[in-house]
């Protein structure tokens, strides 16, 4: 039986943070969904779209990663992908409080949802999309916490969007 694991996030944009949690994952498991989700309570930076090329982009020499957009609750989409293991970065104590009150309202819903946290490298604990966004917007330096395969084409994106 293959192992199957959804991460999910806004990647917005996908960081360098990011891809380590999908090679931590591909250490463990047979094929990683990485979802990007769709939430309309956020206002991203890039679209949906953009962020679901750049991640595609980013693994596309991995057959084992497969990248989808999703509109709904995590246990939707891990009900869709036929897996309990949901996998959630985290950098500090924050994040794990975070995600832990959302596992436990997710495992109402989904008994045998599995949730899985990945703890961030040392290197890379800073490193989140929501820094690299106020270094766009504020015109910072940024470039370092964004895979090189996927800068040139964020570039363009923000470029297109005069940001």
């Amino acid at each position: 039986m293959k192992r199957k694991c959804v991460f999910a996030g806004t990647f917005d944009p996908p960081t360098s943070g990011h891809l380590e949690i999908v090679d931590t994952c591909l250490k463990i498991f047979d094929e990683v969904v990485v979802a990007v989700m769709l939430n309309a309570q956020k206002k991203p930076l890039l679209s949906a779209e953009e962020r679901k090329t750049l991640l595609e982009k980013l693994f596309r020499d991995e057959p084992r990663v497969r990248v989808v957009a999703f509109e709904g609750a995590a246990v939707d989409i891990l009900e869709k992908e036929n897996t309990p293991f949901y996998v959630r970065g985290v950098r500090n104590t924050v994040d794990f409080e975070y995600e832990n009150m959302d596992t436990f309202a997710s495992k109402k819903l989904k008994k045998d949802m599995v949730a899985l946290y990945v703890p961030a490298s040392q290197e890379k604990l800073h490193i989140s999309s929501t820094l690299v966004r106020n270094s766009v917007l504020f015109g910072k330096e940024y470039s370092r916490y964004i895979p090189k395969a996927i800068l040139p084409d964020l570039l363009e994106m923000l470029e297109k969007k005069n940001v």
